[in-house]
């Protein structure tokens, strides 16, 4: 995939000093990667921070207020077929 970006102003003097002789990348496209997989890893920790503050409640949960289900039931339950 090729992307052609246009910045200008604060933003392209601002990738300009992170580029070439004395910045941290050779070229804008390393930066831009750089940049990418940086916030693919943002949002990946914030699905596992999600995940986390879940799994907290529920095993906070008193264990009245669990419910023995079978596998069939949780599929069922699932799909929209049974109330929650």
């Amino acid at each position: 995939m090729t992307l052609n970006v246009r910045v200008s102003g604060v933003l392209g003097d601002f990738v300009a000093a992170n580029v070439a002789d004395s910045g941290a990348y050779e070229n804008v496209s390393e930066y831009i990667r750089h940049l990418i997989r940086r916030d693919m890893e943002r949002a990946e920790q914030e699905q596992v921070d999600r995940l986390k503050a879940e799994l907290a409640l529920a095993f906070a949960a008193p264990d009245s207020s669990y419910v023995a289900l079978t596998a069939d039931e949780v599929i069922a339950r699932n799909r929209g077929c049974l109330p929650a």
